[in-house]
């Protein structure tokens, strides 16, 4: 898919795909919604000394970054595992300004150059694998204590917002697991339930209303 680089609001990067009229972060600041969305109100609800966290869409790898950078400023451990149907090439990756934004230039490299569908420990606190899959196909081979559920919109991927899907999720994760999503539409409040989540619909990122987060 072809992707076009635009500036958001905050300075950051987000990546734009004509064919889909989809952009991957949100114009009004790519790190200000995904610190709001996925670290705010994902990870740093969790409070173990070591965190399982399961992304759906690598994307740009600015939720992984983000992760690692709170991983080492609060001090606990990270196995990150991100689920990717269609990796961006380095050539495109290279020209994402999160490295530099948050002065962990090196590593946004290492994350992304990193091989595929093998774990890789990027420090001894903090290790990642990303696995090339469609989220239906994918086997849950590990439980997770945090979910970030970034794929695309639902009226842009519907196939990733799926009852089967977010039952599996569910039955794979730990006691007080986590899981944030931006999207706050109603049937995908539902399905969550449905799975056994408890739901809240809290606060969203700057121009967007609410999110939804399901807790175990």
């Amino acid at each position: 898919m072809q992707s076009i680089l635009e500036l958001t609001a905050d300075g950051s990067h987000t990546l734009y795909i004509p064919s889909m009229d989809e952009h991957y972060h949100s114009v009004n600041g790519a790190i200000q919604e995904s610190v709001h969305v996925y670290i705010e109100a994902g990870l740093n609800q969790c409070n173990k000394p070591h965190v399982n966290v399961l992304e759906f869409g690598f994307g740009t790898g600015l939720n992984v970054l983000l992760t690692f950078r709170e991983a080492q400023r609060r001090q606990f451990s990270v196995s990150y595992t991100a689920l990717e149907k269609y990796p961006l090439p380095e050539t495109l990756t290279g020209c994402l300004n999160y490295g530099r934004a948050l002065n962990l230039p090196e590593v946004f490299e290492q994350l992304h150059t990193s091989v595929w569908n093998e774990p890789v420990e990027i420090t001894p606190f903090f290790s990642l694998q990303k696995i090339e899959t469609d989220f239906l196909h994918y086997n849950f081979p590990a439980c997770s204590d945090v979910v970030f559920y970034d794929a695309f919109a639902p009226d842009k991927q519907p196939e990733a917002w799926s009852q089967t899907l977010f039952d599996k999720i569910r039955e794979r994760m730990y006691p007080h697991g986590i899981l944030t999503t931006y999207c706050a539409k109603g049937n995908v409040r539902r399905m969550l339930q449905h799975a056994g989540f408890v739901v809240e619909r809290i606060p969203g990122p700057p121009g967007k209303r609410e999110m939804l987060r399901g807790r175990c």
